[in-house]
C-alpha cells in the first residue's frame, strides 16, 4: 500500500468520525423525534460512507473496498426506510394524542364547513 493512500485516508476518516459525534449529538440534544430522526439518518449515514472510504483506500485490495461499499449501501437504505416508518408511527401517535384531548383531530375527522 502506497504511502499516498493512507495520508489521503486520514482526511475522510475524520471527518467520518466528526459526522458521526454530530449526529450523536443531535439524538441527544435536538427537541423533537422527527429532528432526532434527521440528525441519526443524515449525519451517521454520511459518516459511514465516509469512513467506509477511508478504510477502502487502506484496504489490501478491491474485495474488502467492494464489501464496505456494499455495506454502506445497504445502511443507507435500511436507515431511509427505518426513519420513514419511525416518522410515520410517531405521526400516528401524535394525532392520537391531539384527538383525545381534542386539539388536533384526525384528518378523517375533520369535516368539510362550507
Amino acid at each position: 500500500m502506497s504511502e499516498w493512500l493512507i495520508w489521503l485516508s486520514w482526511p475522510l476518516l475524520l471527518a467520518g468520525m466528526f459526522f458521526f459525534i454530530s449526529g450523536t449529538l443531535g439524538v441527544l440534544r435536538f427537541p423533537d423525534v422527527y429532528s432526532r430522526l434527521h440528525a441519526v439518518t443524515k449525519a451517521d449515514t454520511l459518516g459511514l460512507g465516509l469512513l467506509a472510504s477511508g478504510l477502502a483506500l487502506r484496504s489490501d485490495g478491491w474485495q474488502p473496498a467492494l464489501l464496505m461499499l456494499l455495506i454502506w449501501l445497504l445502511v443507507m437504505i435500511s436507515s431511509a426506510t427505518a426513519c420513514q416508518l419511525l416518522a410515520r408511527y410517531q405521526r400516528e401517535l401524535d394525532a392520537d394524542v391531539g384527538a383525545d384531548t381534542g386539539e388536533n383531530p384526525k384528518p378523517e375527522e375533520q369535516h368539510d364547513q362550507r
